[in-house]
């Protein structure tokens, strides 16, 4: 099966893409270069078919087929332990931020689970490995900015504190959509806060950047820069 998939892999390569996909990931050096959408089609595919098979003989050599498992796990229809079960196997792999945004935003069934996800990512938000971090932050941007869990949010966003880039990138992206869902929340955050400074000036960029942001707030937010 894995000699299959991986001949599947190369037949779906973009060669243009790879070359550009390559320039937004540095230091990867094993993009074969296959569009999401296109290799989320094989993934659905693959589900169709013996999908425990191919997770427990799948092989990690190229990005697309990191990827892909998290693609898998996200869409094969199992019960929620099961689930848990590969995800925390999985989470260790990611060693790139496409791959971890990529997984998290496919872990749709979190939508029915908050609880048991929101238990399950504590860890990772309180780990020490850069893309461990980043999969917790971006599993809260993508499922819990929502009234129930905006102040817990917040509260954990501020307390991250990482040296890792993209775990940087991932608190500032994370705060910016808070504020454009929860503005009076996140405001307060804003001006009371423990983040380091390129973390807080990058949340403002984001919340400026946005087009779900008001003229007058941007102001306010221009402001605020330190």
């Amino acid at each position: 099966m894995e000699k299959q998939i991986r001949e599947t892999l190369f037949s779906l390569a973009d060669e243009e893409y790879q070359k550009f996909h390559s320039s937004l990931c540095p230091g990867i050096n094993n993009i074969i270069g296959i569009r999401v959408p296109v290799l989320r089609e094989f993934a659905k595919e693959i589900v169709k078919g013996d999908w425990r098979t191919y997770l427990k003989t799948a092989k990690n050599e190229y990005y697309e087929e990191v990827m892909l498992q998290g693609m898998v796990i996200g869409l094969a229809k199992m019960e929620l332990q099961e689930r848990l079960k590969y995800i925390k196997s999985f989470v260790p792999q990611i060693d790139n931020w496409a791959v971890c945004d990529v997984t998290c935003a496919g872990l749709k069934f979190t939508k029915k689970h908050m609880s048991e996800m929101w238990e399950l990512i504590q860890p990772y938000i309180n780990s020490n490995k850069e893309f461990e971090i980043r999969f917790g932050v971006v599993m809260l941007l993508d499922f819990y900015i929502t009234e129930e869990y905006i102040k817990e949010v917040l509260a954990i966003l501020n307390n991250i504190h990482h040296d890792g880039y993209y775990v940087k990138m991932a608190v500032a992206w994370a705060i910016s959509i808070c504020y454009i869902k929860f503005p009076k929340e996140t405001m307060m955050l804003l001006q009371n806060n423990t983040l380091d400074t390129f973390t807080y000036n990058k949340a403002l960029q984001k919340i400026i950047e946005s087009y779900r942001v008001t003229k007058e707030d941007k102001e306010i937010i221009r402001k605020m820069k330190r």
